[in-house]
């Protein structure tokens, strides 16, 4: 029975416990650059003992990030700042994961901790705004509320020029030392528009059907799997339900996540389509929301998954994975206000050897250590946990 701290191979990369650092947008690149802020940030969660570590979504397009402050892997000499990111991950014991994205009609944003005048955080910049862009999508429809402004519809040459630039993308991330890549079909962005029917209304080979929904997925992931290597797993972050019956459904996800495994998709990840905010009963609130859904993925379709969202209680994520409920657990905020979580995670569950998890010359200082135990920097560990094997 696999628990929380045991490895999990897919293709040929071992994951050294179940526990992903989830992408979380930072707003601290300059012309898309990765620095030495995320050197430090994501070396400090691959010291602290995650499994696989993924910096924010990267755009694959200047015009496919979030804000101006977001990060690319567009230009060939954004490279070298993703090689240092890579280069700190793999030495503290980690796999280095990318995550490659475009905004869609959710993109040219004010970041949420920063405004303009008229325009405060995470509301959307009109194009001709010195730091705003003309937003695409499937379809000339915004997002809604202060996302308001003018979408241009994508013409089918330009859906295949993007699909070349997933393939331009995967092959920089591949000569960035990445080991791991994830297309984010999800939470409202370009992938989760063409999915859903709030976004997508075209009457061409993209729209309309199930089948013609879903054809931009295939096409990215072929575009990609024809350039990325086999023995390094290629996953999709999927948009699975909007939560308004207008929107993408669940089953529909499922069947179409069937036709993805066809076509190279090696796990699936599991979330919200987030096309709308008017959602029913939406259940972000609720602890582990996802896994029911991300389940029944892996019992219908027959493919590896992952999911996020209210994870971080750690006898929750080690359930999640003991039940064989779900593959690997993906930690976004948790991982921001513990670089060290898998580490406190181990202590709860009473795991034999916690310290096995941080690089060598830290674990001897702690497992060595002569004071009082309370102090060592991390709360007392549960005395009721259920003891887990040593690593």
């Amino acid at each position: 029975m696999p628990d929380l701290f045991s490895p999990f191979t897919l293709k040929g990369v071992t994951l050294r416990n179940r526990i992903v650092m989830s992408p979380m947008t930072m707003y601290s690149s300059q012309d898309g650059q990765m620095g030495d802020y995320h050197v430090s940030y994501l070396g400090a969660r691959a010291s602290g003992g995650f499994g696989l570590i993924f910096p924010e979504q990267i755009a694959i397009t200047p015009d496919g990030r979030t804000t101006t402050e977001c990060a690319g892997i567009w230009s060939d000499d954004q490279i070298e700042g993703h090689r240092r990111v890579t280069d700190i991950v793999k030495r503290f014991g980690a796999v280095p994961a990318i995550q490659l994205g475009h905004t869609g009609r959710k993109g040219s944003e004010v970041a949420p901790h920063r405004s303009y005048p008229g325009y405060p955080g995470n509301s959307q910049l009109p194009a001709d705004h010195p730091n705003g862009w003309q937003c695409v999508a499937p379809s000339p429809i915004p997002y809604g509320g202060d996302h308001h402004w003018p979408v241009h519809a994508l013409t089918v040459d330009e859906i295949k020029a993007l699909h070349r630039r997933y393939a331009d993308a995967a092959r920089r991330a591949l000569d960035a030392g990445y080991q791991w890549l994830e297309m984010h079909y999800a939470h409202g962005y370009l992938g989760a528009e063409f999915f859903s029917p709030i976004a997508n209304r075209r009457t061409d080979e993209y729209g309309g059907s199930l089948e013609n929904r879903a054809r931009f997925h295939l096409e990215a992931l072929d575009a990609v799997r024809a350039v990325w290597p086999e023995e390094y797993p290629l996953t999709m972050r999927l948009g699975a339900d909007d939560l308004n019956p207008a929107g993408t459904q669940f089953e529909d996800a499922v069947t179409a996540i069937g036709w993805m495994k066809d076509h190279g998709l090696d796990l699936a990840d599991i979330s919200l389509g987030f096309n709308t905010d008017d959602m029913v009963d939406p259940p972000m609130g609720r602890e582990a929301f996802m896994v029911e859904m991300t389940n029944r993925v892996r019992t219908e379709v027959g493919i590896p998954v992952g999911t996020s969202w209210n994870l971080g209680i750690p006898e929750t994520a080690d359930r999640v994975i003991r039940d064989e409920l779900v593959d690997l657990v993906f930690l976004g905020r948790p991982a921001l206000s513990n670089p060290h979580w898998p580490v406190w995670a181990a202590r709860e569950l009473g795991h034999a050897a916690p310290f096995d998890l941080v690089p060598d010359d830290w674990r001897w200082w702690l497992q060595n250590f002569r004071g009082y135990d309370a102090s060592i920097g991390l709360p007392p560990a549960k005395e009721a946990a259920p003891r887990l094997r040593s690593a």
